[in-house]
Order: structure tokens, then C-alpha cells, then sequence
């Protein structure tokens, strides 16, 4: 376990290869099996939303850094995980739950229910063509409010590098397979969402409108949702992308999404 973690630490273009390899693992997913088909923007939408890839490699590599050169020089030899006597293992188990929670779940809740952070997620819900690539499409602000949560915590509980950079790897896969524009057998996707965010689950949290908006907020694990009262499961055919607050025929336009949260047109009741 450790030898691995110090490989993945060690290599970041590994990191780079297998978050791109999820992303295109799904798009050929995608092509196979559709869920629903979209129009002929297939290549223009991808474009766009890869613009965003650029903006959240900015936000998190700017952050990673401090992690590495700040955090971890005064924080990593402590911590809660450190005064439990945690192992190793037990420290990747533990931290990649709790990231998953708080950088997630939690902080997903947080993007809807506070005014200023919803208008930020905004972007990321103004998709009207859901996709796998509507996984990479998020704010800057949006991103920068998640990753400093997560430093927090990886400060706090005392997370070893090395998980952090594991949990790198995991999300970005895990939010290129939920948002992908896949079709599972039904069964199957009800099965695995006993135990993880699946395609059909996340796919409702996309509805255009309130209450569906607000719920399914997981990313790996959808335990969070079932515990706090926010899991929904119907007919994945119902759903109609985008917000209602929002003009869906902007879904594209780039100088649009980018100034969504200082447009004082939108409104919004969170």
C-alpha cells in the first residue's frame, strides 16, 4: 500500500493519463450504449466543456501546491488521525471517506443552499446536454471553494499526501461515469446504487427544476444521500436538463457561463 501511494505521489503525469483515460473511457461509453440522443453539437459541447478542464487544473494545481509546500510541512505529523494511531491503511480508508464526504457531498449541499455558491455551481447545472464531459464543467469560484474545504480537512484530520492524490484519481472517474450519457440496465444501475453514485441516480440531481435539484448530491458513495435524506431514484426518460432560472439557449456560450455568477438577471430564491 505505501509503496503504491509513494508511486502515485511520485508520478503526477500518471495522474494526468488515468483522469483523461476516465474521461474517454466514458465518451466511448457514451457512443455505444447513449442514453438518450443529443443533436449534432457533440463535438462543440466536448470542446467547451474541456475549456473548463483548463480553469480546474489552474484552481486545483495552484492549491495542490500550497497542500504540498505549506500544509504538509506543518500539519502532516499531526492531526486527528495521527492522536487515533491510525494506520496506514486505515488512514487511506478513513481519509478517502471523509474527502468524499466533505468534498463532495457536504460541500455539494452548500453550493445549493447558500445564494452565493449556487450562483457559482450555476455553470455547472446549466448544462443542457449532460454528458460525461458536463463532469469537468465547473466555475473557477466553484472549484476554488471546493479545494480549500478539502485542504482544511486533509489539515485537520492529518490526510498523508499520498491519499489526497488518490482521491484525484478516484473522483474525476467517478464524476465522468455518473454525468455519462450512458443507458444501464435499470436493475443494475438500482443494484450498484445501493452502494455508489450511478449514471441513472445522479442524472435527477440535473433536472431543470426544484425539488429533483436538490437531491443526489453524492459523487462515490451514496450512502450520504440515503443517510441524510436527500436520495432520489425514478424514471431517468423524465428528466429535462438545465435550470429553470437560467436561458438554456446560452448553455454554449462561453462569456455567458463564465459571468453567470455576477449576472444580475438570474435569480434565484436559495
Amino acid at each position: 500500500m505505501e509503496s503504491l501511494l509513494n508511486f502515485l505521489s511520485e508520478h503526477d503525469e500518471l495522474r494526468f493519463v488515468l483522469v483523461f483515460g476516465s474521461l474517454t473511457f466514458a465518451v466511448i461509453l457514451e457512443n455505444l450504449i447513449p442514453l438518450i440522443k443529443f443533436g449534432d453539437n457533440r463535438i462543440k459541447h466536448l470542446g467547451l466543456n474541456l475549456v473548463f478542464v483548463v480553469t480546474t487544473g489552474i484552481v486545483t494545481g495552484l492549491l495542490s501546491f500550497i497542500a504540498y509546500e505549506v500544509v504538509a510541512i506543518h500539519t502532516f505529523s499531526g492531526g486527528v488521525f495521527d492522536l487515533l494511531g491510525l494506520t496506514l491503511l486505515g488512514k487511506v480508508i478513513c481519509g478517502l471517506i471523509l474527502l468524499d464526504f466533505f468534498g463532495q457531498y457536504f460541500i455539494h449541499v452548500c453550493l445549493h443552499k447558500f445564494k452565493w455558491l449556487w450562483k457559482l455551481h450555476l455553470v455547472h447545472h446549466s448544462d443542457t446536454s449532460v454528458d460525461a464531459s458536463t463532469g469537468t464543467r465547473h466555475h473557477p469560484g466553484d472549484m476554488i471553494v471546493r479545494e480549500l474545504l478539502i485542504l482544511s480537512v486533509i489539515a485537520v484530520f492529518g490526510i498523508p499526501l499520498a491519499v489526497y492524490v488518490l482521491y484525484r484519481i478516484v473522483t474525476p472517474f467517478f464524476s465522468y461515469f455518473t454525468h455519462a450519457n450512458i443507458r444501464l440496465p435499470l436493475k443494475v444501475d438500482r443494484f450498484l446504487s445501493l452502494f455508489i453514485v450511478t449514471p441513472n441516480m445522479h442524472k435527477f440531481h440535473h433536472h431543470f427544476e426544484r425539488p429533483w435539484t436538490d437531491t443526489n448530491f453524492g459523487n462515490v458513495l451514496s450512502c450520504w444521500d440515503r443517510l441524510f435524506g436527500t436520495f432520489l431514484y425514478e424514471d431517468p426518460y423524465a428528466i429535462r436538463y438545465g435550470v429553470d432560472t437560467v436561458d438554456a439557449s446560452k448553455d454554449m456560450d462561453l462569456k455567458y457561463q463564465f459571468t453567470l455568477p455576477w449576472n444580475p438577471e438570474i435569480k434565484t430564491d436559495y
